[in-house]
């Protein structure tokens, strides 16, 4: 690996910027301001103009908030980013403050605790969620805390902060776009008459490029544009940035009954409904600020946006799309993981190599638009960190023995993938291959289940991690995320995790979950193992209507790490079977080293 620069040889400009935003909040009379890692648009993954957190704390991660005091600042971070937010903010200044879990917000808590009577605490209500303003306000308003959410202070001190994402607005068009725009307008008008609604806002960016069978690249990875939009029962407005959707798509736009309008009229297309209407919004999916914008003679339902089920709900046609684009995918990592099997050895591989070689097979493959995420190639202790990222200033040479880690996916015109897998590198010790192979019975017995419809997804979670629990072990996040079509690599509302479960996580026909358990030996090796799971019908008994898993991923599952007495026969059969489907959907697509590779990986194992 290579040797990490000396925190203290590092000349931060974080220290500087904090001595400015500390005379900003006084200027303004805030006494603690909160930076969260949010947009407009409550997204996961955020546009450079709203990397605020990042430019303050100089923490890269892609979820923490910042809390800034006159004389304190702290990063409220969970497991996945331990590890990366100690290195990145030792030469800052700026605590670390560790949390169970993504959702935390324990740093109302410490507002609650620490800012004194009579004071304010200050933050963008235009990025801060709803659900957690309300949070918030509650916290604070018990203490005698003032909350001031008027101020972007940001702004100003931010000189060279970037623009609006400018990268143009475009069509998902048949055959993969399944369901017309129309309608999915009309569904979506369907649910807002049945909740009494005149109108619908929506903010979320996958939702915007669902309802409206459109896509970009305003964000990283995800074919998404920044925007929002209002839909009446009679006129919509879609509010995006000027330049982004051309004359030709405006016009088909307006063939529904969709007018383009300015980025910035949003709030006050808000501010404009008629006094006695009724609007539809989604508190967990809108932000403080577009809230407050909404009149008080305007009467606000509260519910799931609608989309948010419709979309996760795949169609028997958008189904056979992804089994198609799994395919493309599969033969892309045979081809991959073929060049692998050579390269081992050689000098001048790494994990960034890794990066780029992977994502030029998937390049390769027809249908392909990018990458789903960044690639996370670790190799031994890299890999024991779930969301690291090698860089070139920081990154392991891939040589001698261990296990190396490789999870990454491809955004594709007909699906959306995401898999991790973990291979041998030179020898792998008997730890490593019980910790492999643990992981793999708990994914495994997850891949077998069988559950009544409408189950809550969380419910699941402790299938996956039973054989792993049985041995003392756990592992820090989740076991499974939805997946979008053509649309975020992490989506709602189901999710196998510990989180506590609601209404809206049933698990339901058509939905694609993720199915990785794990386990990560902090300082020595991690072992994750990935495959998307579609919900499908089961059976119909006098108990009701039951579902069960098809594996979509088609990819081999390296047997040389495993400890096959370990196994079950029933676990051992699975998996035999699993690569009979993987040889036999594969085999057509590849050639040559890739086939032969296949051929090997795929060989039936006996105890």
């Amino acid at each position: 690996m290579n040797s990490p620069i000396s925190p203290s040889a590092i000349t931060s400009p974080i220290p500087a910027r904090l001595v400015q935003l500390r005379a900003a909040m006084q200027a303004q009379g805030i006494d603690a301001y909160i930076i969260p890692s949010a947009d407009p648009h409550l997204s996961e993954y955020l546009p450079d103009r709203w990397q605020g957190r990042s430019y303050f704390s100089g923490f890269t991660g892609s979820v923490g908030t910042l809390v800034v005091t006159a004389d304190f600042a702290g990063l409220w971070v969970d497991s996945r980013y331990w590890s990366a937010a100690e290195a990145e903010l030792a030469p800052t200044g700026i605590q670390m403050m560790k949390i169970a879990s993504a959702a935390a917000t324990l740093y109302i808590d410490w507002l609650a605790s620490n800012v004194k009577a009579g004071q304010t605490v200050g933050v963008d209500g235009m990025v801060l969620g709803l659900a957690t303003a309300r949070a918030l306000e509650h916290a604070l308003k018990a203490k005698d805390i003032r909350l001031d959410t008027s101020k972007d202070l940001l702004l100003d001190i931010w000189t060279d902060r970037p623009a609006l994402p400018q990268s143009p607005i475009y069509e998902h068009l048949p055959p993969f776009a399944v369901i017309s725009r129309a309608d999915k307008l009309a569904a979506v008008r369907e649910q807002m008459h049945s909740k009494g609604a005149d109108w619908h806002f929506v903010s979320t960016v996958d939702d915007l490029a669902w309802i409206f069978n459109l896509r970009g690249s305003d964000v990283s990875y995800n074919p998404v544009f920044v925007g929002h939009a209002l839909i009446g029962l009679d006129s919509i407005s879609l509010f995006v940035s000027e330049g982004k959707i051309s004359a030709d798509l405006a016009a088909r736009l307006a063939l529904d009954g969709v007018q383009v309008q300015a980025y910035a009229q949003a709030a006050t297309a808000l501010a404009g409904l008629p006094a006695g209407s009724t609007l539809l919004l989604d508190p967990r999916r809108i932000t403080y600020g577009f809230r407050q914008a909404i009149p008080a003679t305007v009467t606000v339902t509260e519910a799931i946006n609608p989309s948010v089920f419709a979309k996760s709900r795949k169609t028997a046609e958008e189904a056979q799309f992804v089994r198609e684009a799994m395919e493309q995918d599969g033969a892309a990592l045979c081809e991959f993981f073929s060049w692998l099997e050579t390269a081992l050895g050689k000098p001048g591989l790494t994990e960034l190599t890794i990066d780029e070689e992977i994502c030029a097979a998937r390049a390769r493959q027809p249908n392909f638009v990018s990458p789903s995420f960044n690639t996370i190639a670790g190799f031994n202790a890299n890999g024991a960190m779930p969301h690291y990222r090698a860089t070139a200033a920081s990154h392991a040479v891939i040589e001698g023995d261990g296990l190396l880690l490789i999870d990454s996916g491809g955004q594709y015109l007909n699906g959306t993938t995401d898999i991790t897998r973990v291979v041998p590198v030179g020898l792998v010790s008997d730890a490593q291959k019980r910790d492999f192979t643990l992981v793999l019975k708990g994914m495994i017995n997850l891949s077998q289940m069988r559950f009544p419809k409408g189950t809550l997804s969380p419910m699941l979670d402790t299938v996956a991690r039973a054989p792993i629990w049985a041995e003392g072990v756990n592992y820090g996040h989740g076991t499974g995320h939805g997946v979008g079509y053509f649309l975020n690599v992490h989506e709602g509302p189901q999710n196998i995790s510990t989180t506590i479960a609601d209404a809206h996580m049933a698990m339901e026909v058509g939905m694609i979950t993720s199915n990785e358990p794990g386990i990560y030996r902090p300082g020595k090796w991690g072992v994750r193992i990935e495959n998307l799971l579609l919900n499908v019908p089961a059976l119909q008994t006098e108990f009701g209507e039951y579902l069960e898993f098809e594996t979509l991923t088609l990819c081999p599952i390296d047997t040389r790490c495993i400890q096959i007495d370990l196994l079950r026969e029933d676990e051992i059969k699975w998996l035999n079977d699993y690569h009979v489907t993987v040889l036999q959907c594969l085999s057509a697509r590849v050639s040559g080293a890739a086939l032969a590779w296949l051929q090997e990986r795929t060989v039936a194992i006996n105890k």
